[in-house]
């Protein structure tokens, strides 16, 4: 397949999965037809050192510019991974421009109980539409288990292990981690499993495959609307953001947030400490051993 082609797929992946807006992809778009230019042959098939001397060229750029066309390269490079189309992502091992790492979108409690609310009111009832109930489970996942849109609409009927408390998930890298499943989740199962086409070998099957990402963004971005949320503020990642970020929030640790979320390094995970400041000033004053000093007068004798 053509380089033109893949950065086209790759694209479209980071609209339907990272909900990117025109401006990001226009400057994705622009970044890796740059770069598929200066690297002889094909990009696809680019070097760890190929990728060097590409970035070297880049170093009157500034930090924020050279480090925005450094990102393109490594999604386009995990997008490949991904897909099957390298065994590697060789983007991963060039030292990233230093600049401060935005921070993630996510939504207020408020935003997920909204959707939430809708989703349940429209899969009630004694016989309610199976896209409904579909829907509603593909919400409890995404926000209830922090699944990548990639891996939650490839997920296999037999994901389900361990008396539905786990699920199976194959992530980046074609890893297999355990991730927990809830109570509201194992419901939502219970409710779409019988609704299955029998011989289907897809959890989300439609037509001979199951769902695709775009369509997911889509109907992820349908229920916003319907549920009074700006539709431009959703999206699957940005669910699996609140997933992390409200998690940490409710005492969470780190490292089994790591796990679940399925980073191979633990830096990546870090980025969702920034919203736990507030919590952790008040776990200071309240677990220190110092905030058990009540009466104690600190204060520095008078000379």
């Amino acid at each position: 397949m053509s380089d033109g082609a893949l950065i086209g797929r790759f694209l479209e992946m980071m609209a339907a999965e990272r909900g990117a807006s025109r401006n990001t992809l226009a400057a994705y778009r622009r970044d890796l037809d740059q770069a598929d230019e200066w690297v002889r042959g094909s990009l696809a098939d680019a070097s760890a050192a190929d990728l060097r001397k590409l970035m070297a060229d880049y170093q009157s750029l500034a930090a924020s510019s050279a480090a925005r066309k450094l990102s393109a390269l490594r999604q386009f490079f995990a997008f490949l991974l991904d897909e099957g189309e390298r065994a590697d992502n060789p983007a991963l091992d060039i030292a990233r421009p230093a600049t401060r790492r935005p921070l993630p979108r996510i939504l207020t409690h408020a935003d997920v109980e909204r959707l939430f609310e809708q989703a349940g009111a429209e899969a009630a009832g004694d016989v309610p539409p199976a896209n409904a109930v579909r829907m509603l489970l593909l919400l409890e996942l995404l926000y209830g288990s922090g699944l990548r849109a990639s891996e939650l609409v490839a997920l296999p009927r037999r994901a389900v292990a361990g008396e539905r408390e786990y699920l199976i998930v194959r992530g980046k890298g074609d890893k297999e981690r355990l991730v927990p499943l809830s109570d509201r989740a194992r419901a939502a199962f219970d409710r779409w499993l019988p609704l299955l086409a029998d011989g289907s070998p897809w959890l989300f099957p439609s037509g001979k495959a199951h769902i695709s990402r775009v369509r997911l963004f889509q109907m992820l971005r349908d229920l916003a609307a319907r549920a009074g949320i700006d539709p431009a503020t959703i999206s699957p990642h940005v669910l699996r953001h609140a997933f992390a970020t409200h998690l940490l929030e409710g005492g969470a640790d780190l490292r089994a947030l790591q796990l679940m979320l399925g980073h191979a390094d633990i830096a990546t995970t870090e980025i969702y400490t920034h919203v736990d400041s507030r919590r952790l000033v008040e776990l200071v004053n309240r677990r220190h051993p110092l905030a058990r000093f009540d009466g104690v007068d600190l204060k520095p004798p008078s000379s």
